[in-house]
């Protein structure tokens, strides 16, 4: 595309240099600029791209982007001034990849929990349909069936507009996509349109980078503010944030809940290890997944497909046929009688969900027993309330290594601990290797027993200094259950 033309998506404060020339893509990382890319120097948490356009240059850079020009000033090279480079990545890159959310009907999935559930449930939903879908999540990104490798619940502005012209090209005709906080405050969605927002719920999460609950509120806030007047928002009203997400939105708001009036309300009215009975509009249906935060997240589903203008009846049919999302309350039975749960949990409030779910199929007639950890170079605040919510809804809790990243897995466990009594010590012990955490659960269970395995689910690795060593809780429990048998 020409410069010139790519130049029509911002407002420049300056240009220095030709725009007659064909830029061949864009980039935003030095490293792996070719030859006639545009280098968008963007200041970011960690580095500052300023630094790196002399280097995007020498790779062949034929135009830079920045918000600061340089000292010295290379002939031959475009120069574009700009006041917010990391909101006018998402405009250029959107226009140079074809604008593809003009094509497809793109949804966002905002909110501490449910996220990956909701978008990934979204996902299988239309597919079943037989539209041709695409889907942006933590565990996987896909484009219509076909896996695309992720690294962040929401990508940077170029990969994701790239990976939804794909979709586009595909012949896609819906996208679902989690969006993260991180997403909206670095504004990686810049340039998008969407059809529609979903908000699940807000609780304590991601404070090492938002500093405050209330930064963290306004960041998902400004996902809906920023909607169109064409998209529907749809919240839950059962969430004390629900209606705040939505005071400044121009878009459609509507309404779910399991507590009061809404346009979309649900009841759980049975639940099971195997899966729920539910009433949604007062229509029943059956579905294989547990726990009161799944009714939740399945209504959102529902509302969310009636809202694109799918009927109640074939959006519940749908429903009846989804699997949960991997590793999201992956129940695995034993040989000698006892469940092991994998569950992704990693915030205090999703970890209260599980063990709730757990408690509400029990009805007191089994023990359940939690192996949990914290990650490393994360919020610290949460370490001793995962510990606490642990020790409450467990009857033993064993505190382990999760993802330590860059710091040593004892430091964590012993910020977790900080947070217990010395009544709740009686029923907790420490062990640093999760497999023997797991393997000391397994060790402690009997017939009718759960053991509750939180923070990792669906990852099949362990992060520790920087490398990602093979590590997954699945295989762990079902090689202990084979051993055992």
């Amino acid at each position: 595309m020409k410069l010139s033309e790519l130049l029509k998506a911002i407002k420049p404060i300056q240009t220095i240099g030709s725009t007659d020339k064909e830029i061949t893509g864009l980039n935003i990382d030095s490293r792996i600029v070719e030859a006639g890319n545009m280098f968008i120097a963007v200041k970011g948490t960690q580095a500052d791209g300023h630094q790196y356009i002399s280097s995007a240059i020498d790779k062949g850079a034929t135009a830079i982007l920045c918000q600061y020009l340089p000292e010295e000033l290379v002939e031959g090279i475009s120069y574009i001034e700009v006041k917010d480079s990391e909101e006018d990545t998402g405009k250029v890159a959107t226009y140079f990849y074809g604008n593809p959310t003009s094509k497809l009907s793109l949804v966002g999935v905002t909110g501490t929990n449910g996220k990956t559930t909701v978008a990934t449930l979204l996902y299988d939903t239309f597919r079943y349909f037989g539209y041709k879908t695409g889907l942006i999540s933590t565990v996987c990104n896909y484009i219509d069936g076909t896996p695309v490798p992720t690294e962040h619940t929401t990508p940077d502005p170029i990969t994701l507009n790239k990976l939804l012209g794909q979709m586009a090209d595909e012949g896609c005709k819906y996208a679902f996509m989690e969006v993260s906080s991180h997403a909206v405050d670095q504004k990686r969605i810049s340039g998008l349109t969407f059809a529609g927002g979903i908000f699940t719920n807000l609780t304590r999460d991601h404070l090492d980078y938002h500093k405050t609950v209330e930064n963290y509120l306004k960041a998902k806030k400004k996902f809906f503010d920023d909607m169109p007047k064409t998209a529907f928002s749809l919240v839950n009203l059962d969430d004390k944030n629900g209606l705040v997400m939505t005071q400044n939105t121009r878009s459609k708001v509507y309404t779910y809940s399991l507590r009061s009036l809404a346009d979309f309300k649900g009841r759980v009215l049975e639940s099971h290890f195997e899966g729920m009975l539910l009433d949604f509009n007062n229509k029943e249906l059956a579905v294989q997944f547990i726990g009161k935060f799944n009714a939740y997240n399945l209504l959102a589903v529902f509302g969310a497909a009636v809202l694109l203008g799918k009927s109640e009846e074939e959006v519940l049919i749908a429903l009846s046929t989804l699997k949960p999302v991997a590793g999201r309350f992956d129940a695995i039975r034993s040989p000698q009688g006892y469940t092991a749960i994998v569950d992704y949990a990693h915030t205090p409030d999703a970890l209260v969900n599980v063990l709730n779910a757990i408690h509400g199929v029990l009805e007191g007639k089994g023990k359940v027993i939690t192996v949990v950890g914290a990650g490393g170079n994360r919020d610290k605040g949460k370490r001793p309330v995962m510990a606490q919510e642990a020790v409450k809804q467990s009857d033993r809790v064993i505190i382990t290594s999760d993802n330590p990243r860059f710091e040593e897995p004892q430091d964590i466990i012993n910020d977790m601990l900080a947070g217990l009594t010395k009544e709740d010590m009686r029923k907790t012990i420490s062990i640093a290797d999760r497999k023997e955490a797991i393997k000391t659960a397994c060790m402690f269970a009997e017939k009718g027993d759960v053991i509750l395995i939180a923070g990792k689910g669906h990852e099949n690795y362990q992060d520790v200094k920087g490398v990602k060593h093979h590590f997954d809780d699945k295989e762990i429990v079902k090689e202990i259950f084979e051993i055992n048998s």
